[in-house]
């Protein structure tokens, strides 16, 4: 293998790349086949060799994961190896390299369920960073006012995105100095009896920041099944819509909100 190894390369680029049509650049995989092939002939020799083969192979499965091939696709990389040294191995033809093709095959198939796995863990690591990646961006805290700031809340609000939620609402709490906080649920489809035990844990952890919550988007059917489920919110203020809740966030912060004209709306703080 060591003496054919431009041969057995350019081969194993052949056969591995035909399934993929076009997907790959050869020049690349050619690179990734060859220091594979090194770090196999080396693993055969040392046992230290053996992590370095894992090291490169666990690369390119995630480098196969990140361009969106499947395992079968990744594992093949592997697998096809020994149709390149079969091709060697029936060249020659002798018994005792027919045994010791035996034993490389053997050693190709731990290699191939080994990049499966690396691929799966790969796989499932980039989802999870997806994931809260779409977590954050779908749980915005925006300023409103000087002093108060909303998180407009849309979908459902589990225990995942509940943390999100109140680690971004603490944040903001500190960075703005802000007093009161508003939590609309507008967009939220349905408030049972987990929804609420989540948004009163993001209350009470405001509240031990100083700042003063109040939940709007209370809708008539989320009201009914607030009131049929027997959810209390205690003394939490309760609004709804968000216009009420900044309105009522505005007064309480001393600013008085003046109807001059139908068409205009203008606002004047009071004095100390």
């Amino acid at each position: 293998m060591r003496e054919n190894e431009d041969r057995l390369v350019d081969r194993w680029v052949e056969i591995s790349n035909a399934p993929l049509r076009g997907r790959v650049v050869d020049s690349d995989v050619r690179r990734e086949l060859r220091d594979l092939l090194r770090a196999l002939l080396r693993s055969s020799e040392s046992p230290d060799g053996g992590a370095d083969l894992r090291g490169l192979l666990a690369d390119l499965s995630r480098t196969r994961a990140r361009q969106g091939f499947t395992p079968g696709e990744t594992a093949l990389a592997v697998f096809t190896l020994k149709e390149a040294v079969y091709e060697l191995v029936e060249a020659d033809g002798g018994e005792e390299v027919l045994h010791g093709y035996i034993s490389l095959s053997r050693t190709i198939d731990e290699l191939g369920l080994y990049t499966f796995e690396a691929y799966t863990a790969a796989r499932e690591k980039i989802i999870a960073d997806q994931t809260e990646q779409l977590l954050e961006l779908s749980t915005p805290v925006v300023k409103l006012w000087d002093g108060i700031v909303a998180v407009p809340l849309v979908g459902t609000l589990d225990s995942a995105r509940t943390q999100v939620v109140m680690e971004k609402l603490l944040q903001t709490l500190v960075d703005t100095g802000s007093e009161y906080a508003v939590i609309d649920i507008t967009g939220v489809p349905a408030v049972d009896t987990q929804v609420a035990q989540h948004l009163l844990k993001t209350v009470m952890a405001a509240r031990l920041m100083g700042a003063h919550c109040i939940i709007s988007g209370i809708r008539p059917q989320i009201a009914h099944t607030i009131v049929t489920l027997g959810i209390e919110f205690g003394d939490i203020v309760t609004k709804a819509t968000l216009a009420d809740a900044l309105a009522f966030a505005l007064r309480q912060s001393g600013v008085e909100v003046v109807n001059r004209r139908r068409t205009r709306v203008s606002v004047r703080a009071e004095e100390a």
